[in-house]
C-alpha cells in the first residue's frame, strides 16, 4: 500500500466519524504526476545519493528526501503548532499563459509540481501534492534559502547583533580585515553587489569552483568556508554598481551572521523564528564540516511552514501582533530605491528585481518572491495577504513568454482574482 492509498484511507475514516459537519476542504493527494514514468514512478519515486540526485529519475525523491542525502542541522518546531483556516471549497482558478486561458489543473497535469499551496490571510484556499507525496514530506528550498537568512540578518539588526547594514564584513569577522570581503558592506552582500568576482567567468559561463568547494565542505573535515571567502580578492566592478547572482556574497553574510550572534543559523532561526510563528514540524538545513550552513541552499521543510513563512512576511514581519522580523527591515529589503538601478525590476533578470535576497516584482503594487532553481516559489502579495507556495523539480526558464514564465502567470492571475478583496 502506498503512503497515498494510506492517507486517503486515513480521511475517509476521519470523515466518516464526522459526518454531521460538512468539512473545510484539506489538502489533496495525488499518487502521480505529468512525466512520472521519466521521474521514477515504478521505483516509488526513489532519492538519489550525492551523485546522482540531480538526474531525472531520482529528482522528485531526492527534492522531497535532501536530508537523507546530505548532513544537516535541525531547525526545531515549536511545541504547539499555530493552524491555519480552511476554505469550505476549493476556489476555480484560471490563469492565461501562451495566449490562452487555462484551468489549474492544467498547469499540474502538464508541469511537474510535487506541491501548491495557496493561503490568504489565515486561511488556506488550496492544497495540493502530486507524485505520491504528502504534507509530512520536507521539500528543498534551492535558493529560496537565501531569503530565508536574510530575515535573520533583520532580526540580528533589531537585536543589535549587527550595528548597521553599512558595516564592512570585518567589522564582525576579523579574519577577513584584509580581503575585498571583509571591506565590503553588509547591504551590498545582501543585494549580490560586492562586485566581486566569486565563481570566474568564461565565455559568458561560470566555472562554479569556488560554489562547488562549498558543496565540498559537507564531506570534507578541513573544510573552511572562511579562507575561501578571504581568498577572493578580484572586485569585476564597483561595489553597489552590478548585480551577480554569487554564493561568496551569501557565504559572506553567513560568515558574519554566525559570528555577530554566536549562533549557528538553524539554532538562530529556531529560536527566533520557526518557533515563534508556531512551524508544525522540524526544518533541516544543508551543514559543512565547518559546522556552518550553506545559505544558498539545502533548506527543507514542510509546504505549511514555508506558508507561515509567507504569511509573516505577508504582515510585514508580524506574526499576530508579535512582530518578528523588523518591519522596517521588510519594507526596505523588498522594495528598490530609484537610485539602485543595478536591481530594479528587469535589471537582474528580464523581469524581476533584487531586494536584500529577496526577488521583487515589477509595478505601483508591491509584491516579491523567494525563488530556488527548478521552480520553488513562495510569492506574497502584503496588500491582499496572498500568499503562493510552489515545489516542483523543473525549471521553466525565468522568462519563458513574454517575459513571465507560466508559474508568474499563475500567481498573477490569482492576484487578479483575489488581490482586489478586502484586506483581512
Amino acid at each position: 500500500m502506498s503512503r497515498f492509498q494510506k492517507i486517503v484511507g486515513a480521511g475517509v475514516a476521519a470523515c466518516s466519524m464526522a459526518a454531521a459537519t460538512a468539512p473545510a476542504v484539506g489538502p489533496v493527494f495525488q499518487p502521480s504526476g505529468p512525466e512520472a514514468a521519466a521521474f521514477g514512478e515504478a521505483q516509488h519515486f526513489p532519492a538519489g545519493d550525492r551523485a546522482t540526485w540531480q538526474e531525472a529519475p531520482y529528482l522528485v525523491g531526492s527534492y522531497s528526501r535532501y536530508d537523507t542525502i546530505f548532513p544537516t542541522h535541525r531547525v526545531a518546531r515549536g511545541s504547539s503548532p499555530w493552524n491555519f483556516r480552511r476554505s469550505q471549497k476549493e476556489p476555480e482558478i484560471r490563469y492565461e499563459f501562451g495566449g490562452q486561458t487555462h484551468p489549474l489543473d492544467h498547469y499540474l497535469a502538464h508541469f511537474p509540481v510535487t506541491g501548491i499551496l495557496l493561503l490568504q490571510g489565515d486561511t488556506i484556499l488550496l492544497e495540493r501534492y502530486q507524485y505520491d507525496r504528502t504534507d509530512t514530506d520536507r521539500f528543498m528550498s534551492a535558493s529560496m534559502a537565501k531569503s530565508v537568512m536574510s530575515l535573520l540578518v533583520g532580526i540580528a539588526l533589531e537585536e543589535g547583533h549587527l550595528k548597521s547594514l553599512e558595516d564592512p564584513a570585518a567589522r564582525y569577522v576579523p579574519e577577513l580585515k584584509d580581503s575585498l570581503y571583509g571591506q565590503t558592506s553588509i547591504r551590498s552582500l545582501l543585494q549580490m553587489s560586492s562586485g566581486i568576482e566569486w565563481d570566474r567567468e568564461v565565455n559568458g559561463v561560470k566555472d562554479n569552483v569556488n560554489t562547488e568547494k562549498l558543496i565540498d565542505g559537507m564531506f570534507d573535515p578541513k573544510a573552511n568556508p572562511l579562507a575561501l571567502v578571504a581568498a577572493s580578492n578580484h572586485r569585476a566592478f564597483p561595489p553597489d554598481t552590478h548585480f551577480d547572482y554569487s554564493a561568496g556574497d551569501n557565504e559572506a553574510t553567513a560568515l558574519v551572521l554566525k559570528r555577530a550572534t554566536g549562533k549557528s543559523l538553524a539554532e538562530y532561526l529556531t529560536a527566533k523564528i520557526w518557533q515563534p510563528i508556531g512551524a508544525e514540524a522540524d526544518a533541516t538545513w544543508w551543514a559543512d564540516r565547518s559546522g556552518l550552513e550553506f545559505p544558498s541552499s539545502g533548506f527543507n521543510a514542510v509546504l505549511r511552514d514555508y506558508a507561515r513563512l509567507g504569511r509573516l512576511l505577508a504582515y510585514e514581519g508580524a506574526w499576530n501582533g508579535k512582530q518578528i522580523v523588523p518591519k522596517a527591515y521588510v519594507l526596505a529589503g523588498t522594495t528598490n530605491r530609484p537610485e539602485d538601478r543595478h536591481l530594479l525590476p528587469g535589471a537582474p533578470t528580464p523581469y524581476y528585481g533584487y531586494g536584500y535576497q529577496i526577488w521583487t516584482l515589477p509595478g505601483s503594487r508591491r509584491m516579491f518572491v523567494f525563488r530556488g532553481a527548478n521552480s520553488q516559489y513562495v510569492f506574497v502579495d502584503p496588500w491582499s495577504k496572498l500568499v503562493l507556495v510552489q515545489t516542483a523539480v523543473r525549471s521553466e526558464g525565468a522568462d519563458a513568454v513574454n517575459g513571465k514564465s507560466e508559474s508568474l502567470a499563475l500567481w498573477l492571475a490569482m492576484v487578479k482574482q483575489f488581490g482586489s478583496e478586502a484586506r483581512n
